[in-house]
């Protein structure tokens, strides 16, 4: 029997996002969180654009947790090329976010630090997002 060539990226296709997430819905580490409201694909550069709003506006107290993972590859073909010829290499890897998806999580820090580094973070993601608040949270 023939065995497939190994690849060092496994060809994936773009696919469609439908639905609500399934995981990851509820906060679990902090008492902040900011929830993704629409569908979309997150870039690791966009995550780490806003890692960095976040922390910076926390002045690097408290604690953050990163809660998705750019672990699908994205291709696209050099510029000025002819149609054909397969496909293109991976040129940069996104997260697939679904609504209702916890992207970060905080803690450590007052109830409107929290708030206002999450909505700064936001700003930079291409999704509609809310911060929510775990439900056991006291000041």
């Amino acid at each position: 029997m023939l065995q497939p060539k190994r690849t060092k990226y496994r060809k994936m296709q773009k696919g469609r996002i439908k639905g609500l997430a399934q995981r990851g819905s509820s906060i679990a580490y902090g008492s902040f969180a900011l929830k993704s409201m629409d569908e979309g694909f997150i870039t690791s550069r966009q995550l780490e654009a806003a890692r960095v709003a976040l922390t910076r506006y926390m002045k690097r107290e408290g604690k953050v947790w990163i809660r998705i993972f750019p672990d699908k590859p994205m291709t696209s073909k050099p510029a000025e090329v002819r149609m054909g010829k397969g496909k293109g290499a991976p040129s940069h890897w996104v997260a697939v976010i679904k609504p209702g998806r916890i992207m970060f999580e905080c803690d450590g820090v007052p109830l409107e630090v929290g708030q206002e580094a999450l909505r700064l973070a936001a700003q930079k993601l291409p999704v509609r997002t809310k911060t929510v608040v775990r439900r056991d949270y006291q000041e």
